[in-house]
């Protein structure tokens, strides 16, 4: 009796655990027709329901990249990875010039916003145990913020 129990109650956690990874609604088509416009060599695209949002993380091009959309289908941000050679020389040069520039960097993303500046989100690190931030710079090599990191 025990183990017809055991059997029942790791069955129904197995279950349960499946439809917590499953997406509850279906993407709007609105969102896809959006996507389809703003990302036409967009592949291997999966989504994710963030309640008010839609993200897209696909492969563009070659480059790993996600996008977020309003239920409604409007772009609210694009962010793509890269390499920290390909950054433009200005940003290289305000790293440079930082509080960090003696900081191991790390990946590298590019957040572009609806009505707002690029902006190169660097993940640097001082000791890999201790020190770990992801600091950002606009197009003209300006620090804008920087964020602790765990």
């Amino acid at each position: 009796m025990k183990k017809s129990i055991k059997g029942v109650l790791a069955v129904l956690f197995l279950l349960v655990g499946s439809f917590s990874f499953a997406q509850l609604r279906s993407v709007p088509a609105e969102v896809t027709n959006a996507f389809k416009v703003k990302f036409p060599d967009g592949n291997d695209v999966s989504w994710h329901d963030k309640l008010s949002s839609w993200q897209a993380s696909f492969v563009e091009k070659g480059v790993k990249t996600e996008a977020w959309f309003s239920s409604k289908g409007e772009w609210k941000e694009t962010d793509k990875e890269m390499e920290y050679s390909a950054l433009p020389e200005e940003v290289k040069v305000g790293v440079s010039k930082s509080r960090y520039s003696d900081w191991k960097p790390g990946s590298v993303t590019t957040i572009l916003k609806k009505d707002k500046e690029l902006q190169y989100r660097i993940y640097v690190e001082k000791s890999s145990l201790v020190q770990k931030k992801y600091i950002y710079f606009n197009e003209k090599g300006v620090l804008q913020r920087e964020v602790q990191s765990l």
